[in-house]
C-alpha cells in the first residue's frame, strides 16, 4: 500500500484531465490530503460530475470544476483567465491531460491534434499560469509523460506529421516533447521557487485511447488485459505533487516515484531549446522565462 499523502492543507492544486483515470484518482487523493482543488475536464458536465464524485468520497473537499477543450488555444487562454479569477496563487500544476489519436486530425487552430493536446496545451497553460506559480512560496509543475518516449527523436522538419503520419509515433514524440519541455522549463526556472518534473505513470488502463474506430477499440481492449489500475498509475503523480522528498528537485523524470534516466533524445539540450522556441511561436507566447 502507498504511504498516506502528505498534508496539502492551505495549498491550491490544478489538474488537467481530471475527470477519469489517473487524473481523477490523483485529484481525489490531493483533495483528501486537504488541497484546494481546481479540476479541469473537457466539458462542464464531466468536470461537474468528477467534482461531485470527489465531494461524495472526501468529506469537506474543496473542489472547483473547470472545463476547456485543450486542443484549442483560445479555450486554454480562457481557462487560464478563469483560474486567475479563482485564486491568487497556485502551488501545484499537474499537466495530466492527453490522448492517442490513431488517425491524423487537426485542431481548431490547424495543428495536428496529438501535438496540440499532449504538448502545446501544457506548454501554453504553464506559461499563462506562471505568475500564479511564482506567487506561491514554492510551487511544482508536474507533467505526465510516458515511457513511450523511448525510441524516437523530434522530427523538427515535420513536427505535425504532414508528410508521414503514424498515430503511435505521434504519441511517442509528444511524450518526448513533454520531457524536453520539462527539462528546459526547469533550466529556465533554476534558482526560482518553482520546480518542474515529468513522469511515466506505467501502462495504465484509462480512457487515453479516444479513437472511436476499430483500431481504438483494439487498443482499449489490450489495455484492459495488460494495464495496471489507475490507482497504481496515479501514485507517482501524487508523489511529485505532494511529497517533501522531492522538494527542490527539478528537471527529473520519475517512474514508480523514483528519479530515473530517460532516453538520450530527451536529454538533448539543443533539441529542448529548439522545441521551446518552436512551441512559443506556435502558441504566441510573449512571456519568456530565461
Amino acid at each position: 500500500m502507498p504511504s498516506p499523502t502528505p498534508s496539502l492543507k492551505g495549498k491550491t492544486c490544478l489538474i488537467t484531465g481530471a475527470t477519469s483515470g489517473i487524473g481523477f484518482i490523483a485529484a481525489r487523493e490531493l483533495a483528501r490530503a486537504g488541497a484546494r482543488l481546481l479540476l479541469v475536464g473537457r466539458s462542464a458536465r464531466t468536470a461537474d460530475d468528477a467534482a461531485r464524485r470527489i465531494r461524495e468520497e472526501v468529506a469537506g473537499a474543496d473542489v472547483g470544476p473547470l472545463h476547456a477543450d485543450l486542443s484549442s488555444q483560445a479555450e486554454i487562454r480562457k481557462l487560464a483567465d478563469e483560474v486567475r479569477n479563482r485564486t491568487d496563487r497556485l502551488d501545484v500544476l499537474v499537466n495530466n491531460a492527453g490522448g492517442i489519436f490513431l488517425d491524423r486530425t487537426e485542431s481548431v487552430d490547424g495543428i495536428e491534434t496529438t501535438f496540440a493536446v499532449n504538448h502545446l496545451a501544457p506548454f501554453l497553460l504553464t506559461h499563462l499560469l506562471l505568475p500564479l506559480l511564482e506567487a506561491a512560496p514554492s510551487a511544482r509543475v508536474v507533467t505526465v509523460a510516458s515511457g513511450a518516449h523511448r525510441g524516437v527523436a523530434m522530427t523538427f522538419d515535420d513536427l505535425e506529421g504532414r508528410t508521414r503520419y503514424s498515430g503511435w509515433r505521434a504519441y511517442q514524440r509528444s511524450k518526448l516533447a513533454n520531457i524536453l519541455f520539462t527539462r528546459e522549463l526547469a533550466r529556465r526556472l533554476k534558482g526560482s521557487s518553482i520546480t518542474a518534473n515529468s513522469l511515466h505513470p506505467g501502462y495504465v488502463n484509462t480512457q487515453i485511447f479516444r479513437d472511436a474506430t476499430w483500431k481504438g477499440r483494439v487498443m482499449r481492449a489490450l489495455a484492459g488485459l495488460f494495464a495496471i489500475t489507475p490507482e497504481k498509475g496515479a501514485e507517482t503523480t501524487i508523489h511529485l505533487a505532494s511529497s517533501p522528498e522531492v522538494e527542490g528537485v527539478s528537471g527529473e523524470y520519475f517512474i514508480a516515484s523514483r528519479a530515473v534516466g530517460s532516453s538520450l533524445a530527451s536529454q538533448d539540450e539543443a533539441a529542448a531549446r529548439r522545441l521551446w522556441d518552436v512551441s512559443a511561436e506556435m502558441t504566441g507566447v510573449e512571456r519568456s522565462v530565461d
